[in-house]
């Protein structure tokens, strides 16, 4: 089952000049980590398997996926001028993906964190969509348009995370793989520095590898 990051606990207080995101008790998404993750490392879909066997396996795998990005909210830290006002939306843009913008949708109605309302935004080919705190790159996306969108978002306060690429496209945060037939995740450590933000430790520590080590 994918790792258990109930165990991450509070993140250490920082200074004030960052906007601090705590974990919440979203009991939902880390259930579908639980419990969606279990079932994704019990049923792989084989190439040969039927289309009503791997629907349902990409229908769990999507779940996942959302529910990780959701709680990524919570661990990480954008430097305060990233929002307008205390009450801005932490807004998640999606490219290349729609039914898991559809997804994630479902999952945000009504949270916020911090006082934040969180906001999924559904990217049209090619936009890297302005005043986003996340980015997902979905794997359907041509190599260069996903290069083309992360060099964009170089230096900016925007964590990006892509899916299924190896080795981790050049200047992309947070990647997506499956290790052991379970849904993981990869952190890239120097564009985040560049782009001014901070992954609580707990978050790493229950990555599957962080690269870049500061």
């Amino acid at each position: 089952m994918p790792p258990n990051l109930t165990q991450m606990g509070t993140p250490r207080r920082q200074p004030s000049r960052f906007v601090r995101l705590p974990p919440r008790r979203w009991a939902l998404g880390w259930l579908l980590l639980a419990m969606l993750g279990n079932g994704l490392a019990q049923a792989p879909a084989p190439a040969q398997a039927t289309a009503q066997v791997a629907a349902p396996a990409a229908g769990l795998e999507r779940q996942v996926k959302a529910a990780y990005l959701l709680k990524f909210a919570s661990f990480v830290e954008w430097p305060e001028a990233s929002f307008a006002r205390p009450d801005s939306a932490l807004q998640i843009g999606v490219s290349g993906n729609d039914a898991l913008a559809e997804q994630l949708e479902r999952m945000v109605a009504g949270r916020s964190v911090n006082g934040h309302p969180l906001k999924v935004r559904r990217l049209p080919a090619g936009d890297a969509g302005a005043e986003l705190h996340i980015l997902f790159l979905d794997s359907s996306l041509e190599r260069a348009a996903l290069g083309a969108l992360l060099a964009r978002a170089r230096g900016q306060s925007l964590l990006t995370v892509s899916d299924g690429a190896d080795p981790m496209p050049p200047g992309c945060m947070i990647t997506f793989l499956v290790a052991d037939d379970r849904l993981r995740f990869d952190v890239a450590l120097r564009p985040v520095a560049a782009g001014r933000l901070r992954i609580s430790a707990r978050m790493l520590a229950v990555a599957h590898r962080v690269e870049g080590a500061l």
